[in-house]
C-alpha cells in the first residue's frame, strides 16, 4: 500500500509539474508578445492601411482578410465536418471501410499545412481557375481543419451514453429525431471544442494561404470573395522575411502578432463562454 501510495503521489507530482511548465512557457510567451508589441498598438494601427514600403500605416486589411478566410473556412468545415461525424458514429455500419477512413482522417489531420496549401493552389487556383482570391483561401483552410472537427465531433457524439439512444428509440422515436434531439444537445459542448480548435488553426495558418489568397499588398479592401487579400500570418511572414526594411519593421511585426493573438483568443473565448452556456441549459 505505500509503495502504491509513493507511485500515485510522484505521478500526481509530475502531471502538475508538467502543467505548470506549460503555463508558465505560455504566460512567459504572451508576455513577451504583449510587452514587445503593445508600444505598436494604437488606433491608426487598427484602423490604417500600410504605406511607405509598408513600414508606417496599419494592418486594417490584413484583420479584414484574416477574417474572411477564418469565417469562411469555419462555414464551410463546420458543418461537413459535424455531418460526416454523425454518419460515422450513428449510421454507417462499423467494419473495416469505417476504420479505414478514420484512419486516413487521422492521417490528414498529422499532413503539414504546406501540404494542404499546394492542394488549394493545384485544385481551386489552377483547374477550377478560381485565382488566388479569398475563396481559394477559405475552401483550402476548410479542407486543413476539417479532419480536425470530424474527429473532435466524433468523440464528442462517442461521448453520450447510448443509454440515451436506447431510451428515446424504445419511445418509439425515429433514429433521425433521436440524433436531432437527444444526441446532438448532449454533443453540442465537445462539437463546440472542435470549433474552437479549427478557428485556431485557421486563423493562424500561413502556407495554406501564400499560394491559394494572400497578398504581399493590396492597397484596396476587397469587395468580393475572388480578391486577393492580406492576411495576419502572411503579412508577419512578409514583414519578417521579405521586406525591405525588416528592422525599421520590427515593432509592427511584433505588434501584428499580438493582434493576431489578441484576435484568436477573444474569438476562442466568446466560443467558451457560448458552451459554458449550452452546458448549464442542458442541466437545467
Amino acid at each position: 500500500m505505500k509503495w502504491r501510495y509513493f507511485k500515485q503521489t510522484c505521478f500526481f507530482i509530475i502531471v502538475r509539474m508538467s502543467a505548470f511548465v506549460i503555463a508558465l512557457s505560455i504566460g512567459a510567451f504572451l508576455v513577451y508578445i504583449a510587452v514587445k508589441g503593445i508600444g505598436a498598438i494604437s488606433w491608426e494601427f487598427l484602423t490604417e492601411k500600410p504605406y511607405d514600403s509598408m513600414t508606417k500605416g496599419g494592418i486594417m486589411p490584413a484583420i479584414l482578410g484574416t477574417f474572411y478566410l477564418t469565417a469562411g473556412a469555419i462555414l464551410l468545415a463546420l458543418p461537413l465536418g459535424v455531418v460526416s461525424a454523425i454518419y460515422l458514429t450513428e449510421y454507417a455500419k462499423q467494419g473495416p471501410m469505417v476504420r479505414t477512413i478514420r484512419i486516413g482522417i487521422n492521417c490528414l489531420a498529422g499532413v503539414p499545412s504546406i501540404v494542404f496549401g499546394l492542394f488549394g493552389l493545384g485544385l481551386f487556383v489552377v483547374f477550377l481557375k478560381l485565382g488566388s482570391c479569398i475563396l481559394s483561401g477559405a475552401l483550402t483552410l476548410g479542407f486543413l481543419i476539417l479532419p480536425t472537427i470530424i474527429g473532435a465531433s466524433e468523440e464528442a457524439l462517442k461521448a453520450v451514453p447510448q443509454t440515451f439512444r436506447e431510451a428515446s428509440l424504445g419511445l418509439g422515436v425515429s433514429k433521425w429525431q433521436t440524433t436531432q434531439r437527444i444526441v446532438l444537445p448532449n454533443a453540442l459542448p465537445g462539437i463546440m471544442t472542435g470549433s474552437i480548435l479549427g478557428i485556431g488553426r485557421a486563423a493562424g495558418e500561413t502556407a495554406a494561404i501564400m499560394f491559394t489568397a494572400a497578398a504581399f499588398f493590396t492597397a484596396k479592401l476587397p469587395s468580393s470573395v475572388f480578391d486577393e487579400v492580406m492576411a495576419l500570418p502572411y503579412h508577419v511572414y512578409v514583414l519578417a522575411t521579405a521586406g525591405t526594411h525588416i528592422e525599421e519593421t520590427r515593432p509592427l511585426q511584433f505588434g501584428t502578432v499580438l493582434v493576431l493573438v489578441a484576435l484568436v483568443l477573444g474569438v476562442d473565448l466568446i466560443a467558451i463562454i457560448m458552451r459554458s452556456y449550452v452546458r448549464k441549459k442542458k442541466r437545467w
